[in-house]
């Protein structure tokens, strides 16, 4: 007889979650809890993806399952549903109320419990600390959820509750309710360890496997989704279980409109194409941006402009360091950029003054990147430190002609320098244009990812 061997990815070392546990435990105060609700069954044949906060506290995914963390003893309790026969006779085994030792060996989660448990659990604390009550599930992140909530809000028939809000109103928690987790989360997701750099790193590189195979596939006459699909076989080929967001597959005038996501465009000779996708690895992602000619090779037009972003992003590169702010990093690429500028030729005088808006744009140091594409945890005004991660992403605009030009890697902040975990994605203009002599072969979709089975 087989030995049943519930479902667990094994992301985390044990170590590192009992490490986050107790960073929260003490954040509270000795007689309160944190509760954290997980994400609920949706009803449709999907993979469960659990929230990110509570996958970074757990590595646990099991729908409709809660944790609580005692202010006083850091002491955790995981409250899920009773083994269900019939359902993992259809889908294999899961973690259950029954698996509390195994439970105990993997995560170092002390307890387990039936969930209506939950309650007197939570009836004798002081005060009941939560995170932030929007949380983010697959291919989500705080912006996006944020757009959403602006949408319900101008909804006047939407009148629906977030889970985390529904919970405390059911356990009557209402008036001990505190939503002051989220700065705490935040601060330890914005500075990754060692084993979360190590599946960003597996990340970026199958986000670079997927463009450059798709520069090598791209053809006039194909779609826009079409290069989103062979990103997809290379993510799902790699161990993803998913794309981390949307894919961004813009050609022609689509390009202008920066998170565009159609994808439904017929790739034509003479227009650039642009891609920014990345997978959903172990709950980690990448971030990307990169252009290429449809036809093969650049126009001078078009080596002109994302000739000189590219450059200018080599520039940034070139000046980033730890202990550097992103301003100061921002400041002294300007200043290494204004002789760029005045030595390229340029064909349009409103080129080179959307050059010189470059240099002036203080967001090319952008967003931070991790369990979602546009992490959580703010970077700027201070000095960069390692285990940081964030999108390095300078931008062009030429309003005149709607012309929107961008270069896009991960950099992954180190003790003496930093990772970019995108750069096998070919760059330089002249290589791009190589690359598209080769045909595409199938063994791209299968790389050799020696550390695919980190994390254990």
């Amino acid at each position: 007889m087989s030995v049943r061997t519930p479902f667990y990815r094994n992301t985390y070392h044990r170590d590192d979650l009992i490490q986050r546990r107790k960073k929260i435990a003490a954040s509270i105060p000795d007689g309160d809890v944190a509760l954290f609700v997980g994400a609920p069954a949706t009803g449709a044949f999907d993979v469960f993806r659990q929230y990110n906060d509570f996958y970074y506290l757990t590595g646990t995914e099991v729908p409709h399952s809660y944790l609580l963390i005692s202010g006083d003893t850091a002491e955790c309790t995981l409250f899920l549903e009773p083994l269900d026969d019939r359902m993992e006779r259809s889908e294999g085994p899961m973690l259950s109320l029954e698996d509390a030792t195994a439970i105990f060996e993997l995560t170092g989660i002390e307890h387990v419990k039936p969930r209506n448990a939950l309650r007197d659990a939570c009836a004798h604390a002081n005060a009941v600390w939560l995170p932030n009550e929007n949380q983010e599930l697959s291919q989500a992140c705080q912006d996006t959820i944020r757009h959403a909530l602006h949408s319900k809000e101008n909804d006047p028939y939407d009148v629906s509750v977030t889970r985390q809000e529904m919970v405390i109103w059911e356990l009557g928690l209402s008036d001990r309710a505190k939503h002051s987790l989220t700065a705490e989360l935040n601060s330890m997701r914005l500075i990754k360890d060692a084993t979360e750099v190590r599946w960003m790193q597996t990340a970026g590189e199958l986000t670079a496997q997927a463009v450059n195979l798709a520069m090598k596939s791209t053809k006039p006459g194909m779609f826009e989704y079409q290069l989103g699909a062979i990103a997809d076989a290379v993510f799902l080929a790699g161990g993803a279980t998913r794309g981390g967001y949307r894919p961004i597959i813009a050609t022609g005038e689509n390009i202008w409109n920066a998170h565009y996501f159609r994808n439904n465009t017929v790739l034509r000779d003479g227009e650039l194409v642009i891609m920014d996708y990345a997978p959903d690895l172990q709950y980690y992602t990448s971030d990307i941006g990169r252009m290429w000619p449809v036809n093969g090779s650049y126009s001078a037009v078009q080596r002109e402009l994302y000739g000189f972003i590219v450059e200018y992003h080599k520039l940034l590169l070139d000046t980033i360091a730890p202990g550097l702010t992103p301003e100061e990093v921002h400041e002294q690429t300007r200043e290494k950029a204004l002789p760029l500028i005045d030595d390229w030729s340029w064909s349009r005088d409103v080129y080179q003054q959307a050059a010189i808006r470059v240099t002036e744009f203080t967001g090319h140091c952008s967003h931070t990147v991790g369990m979602a594409v546009h992490d959580n945890g703010k970077y700027f005004g201070k000095p960069m430190e390692p285990g940081l991660v964030f999108a390095l992403d300078p931008q062009m605009w030429v309003p005149e002609e709607n012309l929107y030009i961008r270069v896009e890697d991960t950099i992954v902040i180190t003790e003496d320098g930093f990772l970019n975990v995108t750069a096998d994605a070919v760059l330089e203009l002249d290589d791009v244009e190589r690359l598209m002599t080769q045909a595409p072969v199938f063994n791209e979709l299968m790389p050799a990812l020696s550390n695919s089975s980190e994390g254990s």
